[in-house]
């Protein structure tokens, strides 16, 4: 056995356990760490401008690609709960990511030692596990322990607290010895998955509702070739958007009160039979639960058994991984398929299709300033199939969603449950560091942008370039829209007459001036014509200097954006398509 610091084991445990991406700001508390990490070199470190925005770093890592967990590291104190907003981020969207914060000597937690705070108690609500480690040979033990929990049953976040004595202090330690713990995930049984399968061929309109515990169990491809064998139609949540391409002719929209699609609600309407599949009922995907509801049976499959009948009681629930469920039903409907007994559901299918084709909302405007279903529009013509999209909360994501197109499982990478603003920059810069070949493109409005503008320096430093599209309306877009209801719309205007920018109208910061110090590159566009050779003079940039890239677009400050409190009357603020010209980038859109 070898007697090494605990740090130096913990940093061998994180390289045996596959986790080499981190995320972080060092200081006087956790320099023990970054010197082990300094002397193993093997886990590449990114040096964030703010301890939030290393934790959003280290979720968009995680989300990029299956099996990746990033890595947040911060001294004691502040940045610890500077993390806390990107543990609830990691948290409400089953995300793993590992959290480690310096903290005082043991003798001094219940001193009020400078910078000493009880980061456990305060992260234990948004975490699987959070443990200050007062031991050192409990170090091994504790990092092992949070590498099963994140893994196992649902995901998630865990923090793990590290007194500057204990990073110091001498263990005898073998990594050679060391194994990751067993992962443990429920695995539905062949009867329960028969009674779904029943249930389902009973009916006569059944739909798929597909979550994000699709792409977390890595079961998309399951989840096209059940739905293909049952020629059934899939519904993706906001978190399972991906899952199944959306020009497949099974992809009957998403459905909600905002991030929606008009199709996708109408045909969730006429629908009998609902088997929902590592997803949540979260409320902006059911509305009132009595609409939701009214004429139709529910299975729901998840992971996490205190999830099943949390929103509603279903007709059968049944606790399993996603993709152990999706692998049990696809075995199910070959045999069923080969004997014939499959129900055959193509009038049902042509009837979604013909709502695709249909209902769509208008996208072609030609207003000055731009009206942002224009930008999306836009957007869908310059980014191809491989786009990874990043957007986290607002109107911007709202309508992003609404007419964006996605072609494939973590194409879609959003902050779903928890929508914290200024998570988009610092995530997709983790995006970049977990697909560092894809094409990723962000979406904000002006505020999400400006609450950790900062991180925009860490692209320009560390060369993680990307394309982030700001739809600067000059106000808080989606808080203004909800006080309509209360005749007010105060306090939400971001607009100002920039002493030191006149070109921009009386539109408040100047994104372009403060994005180009930062080390970027940035383009501002205030005609719709003008978007795609703004679009093409981003791609070169970011392809030329490997730096993120900005396309700033002026809007109309008020848009009001599709949305409603119940799936059955959703308000169509604008025009809606009548023509494939009024929608040319709608998928199916009928001539």
């Amino acid at each position: 056995m070898a007697k090494m610091r605990t740090v130096d084991a913990a940093v061998a445990i994180l390289e045996k356990e596959g986790a080499t991406e981190a995320f972080g700001l060092p200081g006087a508390a956790i320099n023990p760490f970054y010197s082990a990490m300094r002397a193993h070199g093997g886990i590449r470190h990114t040096l964030a401008r703010h301890v939030e925005g290393a934790s959003h770093m280290a979720d968009g890592y995680s989300r990029a690609a299956d099996g990746n967990i990033g890595i947040c590291i911060g001294t004691s104190g502040p940045a610890g709960t500077d993390m806390i907003t990107g543990l609830y981020a990691a948290w409400a969207d089953s995300i793993p990511m590992l959290c480690i914060t310096g903290q005082a000597p043991v003798a001094k937690l219940h001193k009020e030692d400078f910078q000493a705070v009880d980061i456990e108690s305060i992260a234990k609500p948004l975490t699987k596990f959070a443990m200050t480690i007062l031991e050192p040979g409990q170090v091994p033990g504790a990092f092992q322990k949070a590498f099963q929990l994140m893994r196992s049953g649902r995901p998630g976040p865990v923090l793990l607290d590290l007194p500057i004595d204990v990073q110091m202090a001498e263990i005898e330690f073998d990594i050679d010895a060391y194994e990751p713990l067993p992962v443990e995930k429920p695995k539905a049984s062949r009867k329960q998955l028969e009674k779904a399968l029943d249930l389902l061929t009973a009916a006569k309109h059944p739909l798929i509702v597909a979550g994000g515990g699709i792409i977390n169990a890595g079961a998309s491809a399951q989840l096209v070739e059940l739905a293909e064998i049952l020629n059934v139609p899939v519904i993706p949540t906001l978190m399972g958007w991906g899952a199944i391409p959306d020009d497949h002719q099974l992809m009957a929209g998403m459905v909600g009160l905002q991030t929606s699609h008009r199709y996708g609600n109408e045909t969730f309407l006429q629908s009998d039979f609902v088997i929902g599949i590592g997803n949540r009922w979260a409320n902006r995907h059911t509305g009132g639960l009595d609409t939701y509801t009214a004429g139709r049976k529910f299975v729901h499959i998840d992971i996490e058994p205190t999830q099943i009948g949390r929103v509603f009681s279903p007709d059968l629930g049944i606790t399993s991984d996603a993709g152990a469920a999706l692998d049990g039903l696809l075995e199910l409907a070959r045999e069923r398929q080969a004997a014939k007994t499959l129900p055959d559901y193509s009038g049902w299918v042509a009837e979604c299709q013909e709502r695709k084709g249909s209902l769509h909302r208008k996208t072609n405007f030609d207003n000055v300033p731009i009206k942002p279903q224009r930008v999306y529009q836009e957007m869908n013509k310059a980014f191809g199939r491989d786009t990874t999209y990043v957007s986290t909360i607002g109107l911007s994501q709202i309508a992003g969603a609404q007419m964006l197109h996605v072609f494939g499982a973590r194409k879609w990478i959003n902050a779903g449950q928890a929508g914290p603003l200024g998570w988009t920059a610092p995530a997709a810069l983790g995006v970049v560091r977990g697909t560092p070949d894809a094409t990723v493109v962000a979406l904000s409005g002006d505020y999400d942008f400006q609450f950790m503008i900062e991180e925009l320096a860490v692209g320009a430093q560390f060369n993680l370039p990307y394309i982030h599209v700001v739809v600067n309306n000059s106000y808080l877009g989606l808080i203004r829209q909800s006080q309509r209801g209360f005749n007010m719309e105060q306090n939400v205007s971001l607009a100002f007459e920039n002493i030191n920018s006149p070109e921009t109208n009386g539109y408040g910061v100047d994104h372009i001036k403060v994005a180009e110090g930062l080390g970027v590159k940035a383009i501002r566009v205030e005609d719709p014509n003008d978007l795609p050779a703004a679009f093409d003079k981003a791609k070169a940039l970011m392809g030329e200097f490997k730096v993120p890239v900005v396309v700033e677009v002026i809007l109309e400050k008020i848009t009001n954006i599709s949305m409603g409190v119940e799936i059955s009357g959703v308000n169509e603020f604008e025009e809606l398509a009548e023509t494939a010209a009024d929608a040319p980038t709608a998928i199916l859109t009928k001539a």
